[in-house]
């Protein structure tokens, strides 16, 4: 592709940002309805930094690597943040009892017709509030970006939901048990601790590959992205619940069943939106967690990202707390029928390699 044809087809050209603007507008549209949302809520709207010492520490998640020069001429690490999860969960600890926040997000290794190297994520958090407080945040959400686009349902990709009628709810266990015929849950101790060989077995008798090298995490992702996924959001929006404790590193445990946790996935239209927690707020345990996530990404990967050791002291003094991320573009995607990521995006990064 020469240059000359390439500009031709940029986003910036005055043909690419018409097909755009009605896109656009509409994603301007739900940020001003969603804005009011929180603040007829009494929540505060933060502003979180960037740049921070951990970009996160999920073992399958990818980061931006740079580094900060000092009055020294010191340089010292610095990553671009994947999630303003961790600034939140200070604020939280600070006192703030209910915030919320439009975060640009970085995230490498991820590009496509959902996924963007920068996007933006909605974040906000109840103070002394279940997670299911959440999930009822999330219907009215859906149901008001339907509204603000004056739209009956979202569509992707051919497929329909109705933003207006109340979530499915349905469980990790029930979903593999439907859409797998897997018993998830008897791979999975009261500890925590997983079982292999019988998850193996389990997908072998479902006719599923198991690879030698897969890990109990391994098998469980294969399950929820070939068998689960594909079934989820269509005619109404689904609420996939209770994780296992091991999928879910920033959650608390269920006080009904110990083996899974306190988190949940928002998805339409076959599109995962949303994840969220009952926050964890054992210091030592998160830091247990991390630790392993850590060790499972160099293993894979064969590097690590440090942790954030003012967020952990932070977590100790942290209240009682429930958390969720929106994507907002795909949200957007979704109300006004845009058919990838970058048409929504203002501006979207460049793409290399072209």
């Amino acid at each position: 592709m020469n240059d000359r044809h390439r500009s031709s087809a940029a986003w910036w050209t005055p043909s690419a940002h018409a097909d755009r603007r009605p896109f656009l507008l509409g994603r301007n549209a739900i940020q001003a309805a969603f804005r009011r949302y929180f603040a007829e809520r009494d929540f505060i709207e933060v502003d979180t930094a960037t740049l921070q010492v951990s970009p996160g520490n999920e073992a399958h998640l990818h980061a931006f690597a740079t580094e900060a020069i000092g009055n020294d001429g010191i340089a010292s690490p610095l990553y671009l943040h994947t999630s303003p999860e961790f600034a939140c969960k200070k604020l939280l600890a600070a006192g703030e009892p209910r915030i919320s926040c439009f975060a640009h997000v970085y995230r490498n290794r991820e590009r496509g017709p959902l996924h963007h190297p920068e996007f933006t994520m909605l974040e906000w958090y109840r103070t002394g509030e279940s997670y299911e407080a959440l999930m009822r945040d999330c219907a009215a959400l859906l149901a008001l970006s339907a509204e603000t686009m004056k739209t009956r349902g979202f569509t992707y990709r051919g497929q329909r939901c109705d933003p207006f009628l109340e979530p499915e709810r349905l469980s990790v266990a029930e979903a593999f048990d439907r859409h797998a015929g897997i018993d998830l849950l008897a791979s999975v101790s009261a500890d925590g601790s997983t079982d292999h060989n019988h998850l193996a077995s389990e997908l072998r008798n479902a006719g599923i590959r198991v690879a030698g090298d897969d890990t109990w995490a391994d098998m469980f992702s294969r399950v929820i992205v070939e068998k689960v996924e594909p079934h989820l959001g269509f005619g109404r929006t689904t609420i996939l619940d209770e994780y296992p404790v091991c999928e879910a590193a920033l959650a608390r445990p269920s006080a009904r069943d110990p083996r899974v946790a306190e988190r949940f996935e928002l998805y339409a239209c076959g599109v995962e939106l949303a994840n969220a927690f009952g926050e964890l707020t054992d210091a030592d345990e998160q830091r247990r967690r991390f630790e392993a996530e850590m060790a499972e990404k160099q293993r894979v990967y064969g590097e690590t990202y440090p942790l954030d050791e003012d967020f952990l002291e932070a977590l100790a003094i942290m209240p009682d707390a429930s958390g969720i991320a929106l994507g907002f573009d795909r949200l957007v995607m979704l109300a006004t029928g845009a058919l990838s990521i970058d048409q929504v995006m203002w501006a979207p990064v460049a793409e290399t390699g072209r």
